[in-house]
């Protein structure tokens, strides 16, 4: 897995994690930037020291945003935040994963945003870590997440899922090439093998295409994408197969076309991955871990 720290560097790079902190900061202190209890109550020089606090037991994601979330809101010279875990770590209920001290009113006018963040993306976290312990050892199988995530959001929760432990599938439309089942719509099954291998020799030169994957919703389209050119297609996607169909498709992958990679989707819950697993697919992609994640608690305490 790469390392948190690096990888949120490397999202942050994109500009999309500012653009989020700046709407963020908008949407709670207004056009003005303005938090009126706080000038309203809290004398001017008055300092403060506080924890985030877990309120329960958890995987913790997004303390590697806490300095930005203050640059953001303007209070950087002001307020200081210290991370006391990493994104990634398992914490316990009651445990200390930051510290944030300074002037009273700055530390206030952040306080939400940072504790919303936190409890959103270590929710993701936590959720996908529980994920992979239902999907249990001795398999092969790594855990994908999808594009079913929060409008805006989607660079930090796909990061919360590697602190997870998970894997970031394609990012968005632009930097892979997912063939599905409304693009396949009105292609015969006769002609499929060869619209799929004419479409995947085009793939190849677009730049920044990191793979080409096809989605097939039945036995015997899988049995047709076998057909393509070896290396052309590097991912099948096996929606809402049934357990046995997905073993009979890994043993057709491994007598016709072993490089082919299979993931596994549609519908899969924690009652049910290792299962799914087991059945040898190299892939398991779950909307879950974005789209029904609870957020986990954390609370501000004054030290």
């Amino acid at each position: 897995m790469m390392q948190s720290a690096a990888m949120y560097e490397q999202i942050r790079s994109t500009g999309l994690v500012r653009r989020l902190l700046e709407l963020a900061r908008d949407e709670d202190l207004g056009p003005a930037h303005r938090d009126l209890t706080s000038e309203l109550f809290c004398e001017g020089g008055a300092t403060v020291r506080c924890a985030v606090v877990a309120r329960h037991d958890c995987v913790v994601c997004g303390l590697g945003a806490g300095a930005d979330v203050i640059e953001v809101f303007g209070c950087q010279d002001d307020v200081h935040w210290t991370a006391m875990a990493r994104d990634g770590d398992s914490v316990r209920r009651g445990e200390h994963v930051a510290l944030i001290e300074g002037l009273r009113r700055g530390v206030l006018g952040v306080e939400r945003t940072l504790l919303n963040l936190v409890g959103r993306l270590s929710g993701v976290a936590t959720q996908t870590s529980r994920y992979l312990d239902a999907m249990g050892p001795g398999v092969r199988s790594v855990l994908c997440d999808t594009r079913k995530t929060t409008p805006g959001m989607r660079v930090l929760e796909k990061y919360a899922v590697v602190c997870g432990g998970g894997v970031s599938h394609r990012m968005g439309l632009y930097d892979a090439v997912l063939v599905k089942d409304n693009h396949l719509a009105g292609v015969p099954l006769e002609a499929l093998a060869e619209r799929i291998e004419q479409m995947a020799r085009r793939a190849r030169a677009e730049p920044g295409c990191a793979f080409v994957e096809v989605e097939v919703d039945g036995p015997a389209q899988f049995e047709r994408l076998c057909e393509v050119g070896p290396g052309l297609v590097q991912i099948a996607l096996l929606d809402n197969f049934a357990v046995a169909d997905l073993r009979a498709a890994v043993e057709m992958r491994d007598r016709r076309c072993p490089g082919l990679l299979i993931e596994a989707s549609g519908g899969v819950k924690l009652q049910t991955i290792r299962a799914v697993a087991q059945t040898g697919v190299d892939r398991i992609s779950v909307g879950a871990l974005t789209h029904s994640a609870v957020s986990a608690d954390f609370g501000l305490d004054a030290l």
